[in-house]
This record gives structure tokens, C-alpha cells and sequence, in this order.
């Protein structure tokens, strides 16, 4: 086997030193192009790759980021599969009729998230490792991220305030989708509270309180506390309180809007119903359409986050899009930020909200 070329060996053959070859291939702008091209030309012919490992330990850096979700999601809902066990089944035909019975992803809103973030950490040179804390309550899955990474991105209020206080201490963190809370952190929100405030107006031009339903998200939920705040606020406008409204509560997944429409159905259906997420409305429309209701034109419903089940459904889905993509690179941003700038003052960057009627809702 024939020796691996080295960094070496390319500054030797390219007639340069060690310093500019680094800076070629971490920072190609910053070296005269006629230098760069005979650099480059030297990488191509000697085959040279460079090592991130020894590079991360010159450097005190690993070139990873890391990305941390709670582990509110299906996924243990989906049939288990073991590869090694299990034998490969013949194809067949069933008749589909409902998707009642067909396992749907709980958390789309993550998954954009998470594909922003990709985007960005690939553009910016990074990698990006992901974790998810399922069943984690001591939170040894982030603690091992955070051993592993240059930076941390958490969703807020999904680690311990003990727990990412002493991460912090060790590498820069960002938290994603909360506002700052006397912290040092960088933050990216969004303006929950104006855009429900907004979307809960659009109803109660056709819906009374009294025949109005929330439902809720999770109760520690950030999102789910500011869009709380948001629709009581609407609801003040025309001189309501939350006392007025039928409240029920999920926790962001389609199954749990199934029970909270469920249970709707059984104490007397609402006239509207604001869902805090995209999953639970879709959930719940699906308890009203097995209980023989029509949407709009029984109940009329809306969601938040503008997911792209939320569009395919039928109706449509009446929603608050959220700029998901953009929430991942912009946590990934200010992370960069951070890297290099590790004493510039803690950064919030709030995104906006895009509301979209559609025919789930029928307001005028």
C-alpha cells in the first residue's frame, strides 16, 4: 500500500508553505488565485485528503455541531423492524381508505428544523450530529453531545436549566425557539404570540367565544405558552375571557388531536376550534370527520406551523407558517457567530410569521 500523502508533501510540490495549503483549503478567498489553482492542483495530483481529526486537535476544534430534540415524537408507534430477524415479506395490494390506521410522523416541524440546520452547518464546513432524548430524563443523551461538539443547539426548555448552564460553561450553546430568559445564550424565536393574536381575530369574526376551543400544547411548552398568550389576548379584544373557551390539551402529536377532538365530540362539538400545532388540528379533524362532522362547514379549524401536511390535507389546513428551514440555519448562524467571536454579546434573532387562510377555517 503506497504512503498517504501528507500536508507535507503538498506544500513541497506546490512550492508553498504548510500555512498557505491551510489556508487554501479552509480559506480559499482569503489566498491570490494563481496560488490557489497550483494549491489546489497539487491536492488533485497527490490525492491528498485532509485529516480532520489531526486538524480538530491542532485546532482545539472537531468541525461538529450539535442539534438536540426532546423525544416527543411517534416513533415508537411505528411497527419494529429487525433486518437480521425478520424475513423480507412478498409485496401485496391492500384497499386504503383511511389513513386512520397508517402511522404518521409526529414531528414535521423538527424535521424542517433539522434540515435548515444540515443546510447551513454543510455550507459553513460543519457537521452536524443529532441527538433526541427519548426516554432520556437524565439527560445523559446531550451530555454526550455536548462532549463531542464545538457548539450545542437545543430546543428551549428541553434540557434542564441546571444542565445547560453547566454545557454553557464548557461550549457555546443556542436555544431554539424560546426567548431569552435572564440567560447568556444566543436565541432564535419567532412572534408566536403576535401571529395568534392575529389568526384567533380571523375567527372570532365568525365564531362567539362561547362556542370557541383551544387546544393546547404541552404545558412546559415555550411555543405552546406564547400562543396561549397570543389568543388570550384576541380573546380580551372583544371583551372575553379564557374562562368563556372549551380548553383541551395535547401534546403537539396527530394522535393526541384525535383524543382532544374525541373529546370534543362528546361534550357538544365548538363552532371553531384553534389548534396550538398543525398535528393536533389534523388530529382533531380526523375525530370530526369519524364523528360525522364537516370542516368547515360543522366546525371550522386552525393550526400553527405550517407544515406541508397541513396544505395536502383536504380542506387545507388554515395555519401560521413557520420559517422551520430558517430556524435551523439561523441556529446554526449565530453558533458560527459564536465560534468565532466567543465574548460578542448574547444575540436574539426573532423571525416572522406568515399567516395562510385557507379552507379549514372559511373566515371571512
Amino acid at each position: 500500500m503506497s504512503r498517504r500523502a501528507t500536508v507535507y508533501d503538498v506544500a513541497e510540490r506546490a512550492e508553498v508553505s504548510i500555512a498557505t495549503v491551510s489556508r487554501v483549503l479552509r480559506q480559499p478567498d482569503a489566498v491570490r488565485p494563481v496560488t490557489r489553482e497550483r494549491v489546489l492542483a497539487a491536492v488533485s495530483e497527490l490525492g491528498y485528503v485532509p485529516s480532520g481529526s489531526a486538524r480538530g486537535l491542532a485546532e482545539r476544534r472537531t468541525g461538529v455541531l450539535g442539534l438536540y430534540f426532546p423525544g416527543f415524537d411517534a416513533a415508537e408507534d411505528a411497527p419494529m423492524l429487525d433486518v437480521l430477524a425478520d424475513r423480507p415479506a412478498p409485496p401485496f395490494t391492500v384497499r386504503h381508505e383511511s389513513d386512520d390506521h397508517v402511522p404518521q410522523p409526529a414531528m414535521l416541524f423538527l424535521d424542517e428544523v433539522l434540515r435548515g440546520a444540515e443546510l447551513e452547518a454543510w455550507k459553513r464546513g460543519f457537521v452536524l450530529m443529532i441527538g433526541v432524548g427519548r426516554d432520556d430524563p437524565s439527560r445523559e443523551t446531550v451530555r454526550d453531545i455536548a462532549g463531542r461538539v464545538d457548539g450545542l443547539m437545543v430546543l428551549a426548555q428541553s434540557v434542564p436549566d441546571d444542565v445547560l448552564a453547566r454545557l454553557a460553561q464548557r461550549i457555546p450553546v443556542v436555544v431554539l425557539s424560546g426567548p431569552p430568559r435572564g440567560d447568556s445564550y444566543d436565541h432564535v424565536t419567532v412572534s408566536n404570540a403576535e401571529a395568534m393574536t392575529e389568526l384567533t381575530r380571523l375567527v372570532l369574526r365568525d365564531a362567539a367565544p362561547d362556542r370557541l376551543a383551544y387546544l393546547a400544547g404541552p404545558v412546559d411548552s415555550p411555543d405552546g405558552a406564547q400562543r396561549w398568550e397570543g389568543f388570550t389576548a384576541a380573546l380580551a379584544e372583544v371583551g372575553a375571557t379564557a374562562d368563556a373557551v372549551t380548553l383541551v390539551r395535547g401534546d403537539f402529536t396527530r394522535e393526541s388531536g384525535r383524543r382532544a377532538g374525541a373529546e370534543l365530540v362528546e361534550r357538544g362539538a365548538p363552532s371553531a376550534l384553534i389548534a396550538a400545532n398543525d398535528q393536533m388540528a389534523l388530529g382533531a379533524i380526523d375525530a370530526f370527520r369519524a364523528a360525522g362532522l364537516r370542516v368547515p362547514d360543522d366546525v371550522r379549524v386552525t393550526g400553527f406551523d405550517g407544515i406541508e401536511a397541513a396544505a395536502l390535507a383536504r380542506p387545507a389546513l388554515t395555519t401560521v407558517r413557520q420559517p422551520m428551514i430558517d430556524l435551523g440555519r439561523a441556529a446554526v448562524q449565530l453558533l458560527a457567530r459564536r465560534l468565532e467571536h466567543p465574548d460578542a454579546e448574547p444575540m436574539t434573532v426573532r423571525l416572522p410569521l406568515q399567516i395562510l387562510v385557507r379552507e379549514s377555517s372559511r373566515v371571512s
